[in-house]
């Protein structure tokens, strides 16, 4: 029953597989490529990718301040990866953030680079024990709002979290066959809207 509707931020990264994650949990998927599309839906995926390159995409087709509206309306955003970038509060060495929505302090590229990237099964709090979670030049949350809970850690560092309706996590739950993490998404989502 495809009952609700969640967006994809589509400027870069990886889109086609939070696509197929969303269907294979039975919720219709949009890839969002203009500002129109925000209006359709009901949720919001910011994809793994580049946090640099997708902030100037976000600047070059004017999408910030719809994102921080689409933050404020309560509807809920899952930022993975880059993605987490842009949701959070502050970004060590950066002055601004980007949306900044969710009360997290983040450090980038914190686990090595891209040769260094791997994959671990993490136990995530609500959600799935076990996870297959890749990290690919994965950031981490290094300081936590009050309101936000703590969902997984690894290596002593704080890689998944959630504040009210903003999920985040370092690493990249769509590039694996598990689904747990985008259906815990779905149904934050579907929570927001009263289907039960």
């Amino acid at each position: 029953m495809r009952d609700i509707k969640i967006g994809v931020l589509g400027l870069q990264g990886a889109v086609r597989e939070h696509v197929a994650a969303i269907e294979a949990n039975g919720a219709g998927a949009v890839v969002v490529k203009n500002l129109e599309q925000l209006k359709e839906i009901d949720g919001l995926i910011i994809p793994g990718g580049e946090s640099t390159t997708m902030r100037r995409l976000i600047d070059k087709y004017d999408f910030m301040d719809p994102l921080k509206e689409f933050a404020i309306s309560g509807k809920p955003m899952f930022g993975t990866c880059a993605g987490l970038i842009l949701l959070a509060k502050s970004v060590e060495g950066y002055e601004e953030p980007h949306i900044g929505a969710m009360d997290v302090h983040i450090e980038r590229n914190s686990f090595g680079r891209q040769k260094e990237s791997f994959e671990v099964d993490l136990d995530i709090s609500g959600v799935a024990n076990g996870f297959p979670s890749v990290f690919i030049r994965a950031p981490h949350i290094v300081r936590v709002g009050k309101n936000v809970e703590i969902l997984a850690m690894h290596n002593n560092r704080i890689v998944a979290a959630r504040e009210g309706q903003f999920l985040g996590c370092s690493f990249h739950p769509e590039l694996t066959k598990d689904h747990r993490f985008n259906s815990y998404f779905i149904n934050m989502v579907r929570k927001q809207k009263d289907y039960y």
